[in-house]
């Protein structure tokens, strides 16, 4: 694979695309819902440069999917964006043949990379991780995100990623870790910026883009993505002040209402699809065990993006 290319295609608003699913008990895997944000997402700026597109992450409940549904969902999001901007297919699992597996079928439907955490339920080690994600590189033609996902399995060290810099299709990491102030953040991205597109996963824009990190997770693109777009401009700009501020003003205090949220249930996106119920698009309630937070928490939420700003909410109020 040409590794240098898919560095440069790595970079922007990373934003993961929630899994949509039918309102009925069944819950069904919704592939119309799922094209119709993507087409969403990519008509309000992201594109090749400004972002990139998630399928089946955290965000995109892939611990509540079948295999084939992972597979399905990606598909949607592959077929939908058309080659408007790439598309990394989330591969997490507890199984070397299983993530095999999914990298065959990301390089099958046309996915650029997947996204790889060490197994999460066993206390793993760095070779132990070395060999799981060589297994996938040895596996399929695409590049692969390593993902540091330390609050549910062990934390891969700098001398993991080191080894992991020498495989050609390892090409991003997807970084945060526990902040025991001796700037490990700062440290990883300052050592590995020019080997990997680094993708911010910390909230620390400003910080990671002057260290020569080249992504930012962004839950609000999935409501606003005409911020991430303006957004990534100021760090690309280099105007750090205002791109802290609009940190503040925006993307925390949906922080700050996913941290409350955290007290009723577990999980991921939820927050992410009541904002778009909100603004007006399409979504549902993520599957059990997470629970569904839409009438609890809907005022709330409401009143975090009316504060923010958001457009959509702000003209969906007046009206």
């Amino acid at each position: 694979m040409d590794s240098d290319r898919a560095r440069s295609r790595l970079c922007g608003c990373y934003v993961t695309i929630p899994t949509m699913f039918s309102d009925d008990d069944d819950l069904a895997v919704d592939p119309a819902a799922i094209r119709r944000h993507v087409r969403f997402v990519i008509d309000a700026g992201i594109k090749a440069g400004t972002g990139v597109l998630l399928a089946g992450g955290g965000a995109g409940d892939f611990s509540t999917l079948t295999f084939d549904e992972r597979v399905a969902v990606a598909e949607a999001v592959v077929e939908e964006a058309n080659g408007a901007l790439p598309v990394v297919m989330g591969a997490q699992t507890t199984s070397t043949r299983e993530l095999v597996a999914l990298a065959q079928a990301a390089e099958r439907i046309g996915a650029e990379y997947i996204q790889v955490s060490p197994p999460y339920y066993f206390a793993h080690t760095d070779e132990d991780f070395y060999e799981y994600v060589l297994a996938a590189a040895e596996a399929a033609e695409v590049g692969i995100v390593v993902y540091n996902t330390h609050w549910t399995s062990y934390a891969f060290s700098i001398q993991a990623i080191e080894r992991l810099t020498e495989l050609p299709a390892v090409v991003g990491l997807k970084w945060s870790t526990p902040d025991n102030g001796f700037g490990e953040f700062e440290q990883v991205i300052a050592r590995f910026a020019e080997q990997l597109s680094i993708i911010d996963n910390q909230l620390r824009f400003v910080t990671s883009h002057i260290l020569g990190a080249r992504g930012v997770e962004v839950h609000v693109c999935n409501y606003w993505p005409e911020w991430g777009v303006e957004m990534w401009s100021l760090l690309e700009q280099g105007r750090y002040m205002e791109a802290q501020q609009e940190l503040v003003r925006v993307a925390i205090p949906f922080m700050a209402l996913w941290k409350e949220m955290e007290q009723y249930t577990g999980g991921d996106g939820y927050l992410d699809k009541l904002c778009m119920e909100l603004i007006g698009l399409g979504s549902s309630r993520c599957r059990p065990p997470t629970r569904d937070v839409r009438e609890r928490y809907r005022e709330r939420a409401r009143q975090m993006l009316i504060e923010s700003g958001v457009p959509r909410a702000l003209e969906l109020t007046r009206s």
